[in-house]
């Protein structure tokens, strides 16, 4: 079983069990978190797919840690110009267990 899902403008597919990280959820540590956008849904046997959404499905979830990913680093450079701009960015990040799909293939 797995579902689609949007969230931060992007989207993820996930699983029962499995971690995800997704764009930086105003949540603590330790808080469930409820995904209502569900793009697609499959149990395995059939699949739904919303328009946009799925009705009546939604991912449950905890937060298990808030972060930031590695360093990237920004280097702007113009060819015989002594132009040279170096900046380095972490994008933050929320890791969430996915503990349930609530859904039914209709």
């Amino acid at each position: 079983m797995y579902a689609i899902i949007e969230t931060g403008g992007k989207q993820y597919r996930v699983e029962e069990g499995r971690a995800v990280r997704v764009e930086k959820l105003p949540a603590e540590k330790g808080e469930d978190v409820v995904f209502d956008r569900v793009l697609l849904y499959s149990d395995g046997t059939e699949t739904r797919v919303g328009h946009p959404y799925v009705d009546g499905c939604r991912v449950k979830g905890k937060v298990t840690a808030q972060g930031r990913a590695r360093k990237i680093v920004v280097f702007k450079y113009k060819a015989k110009k002594n132009y040279r701009r170096k900046q380095g960015h972490r994008q933050p990040f929320t890791e969430v267990l996915i503990e349930q799909i609530e859904g039914s293939v209709k």
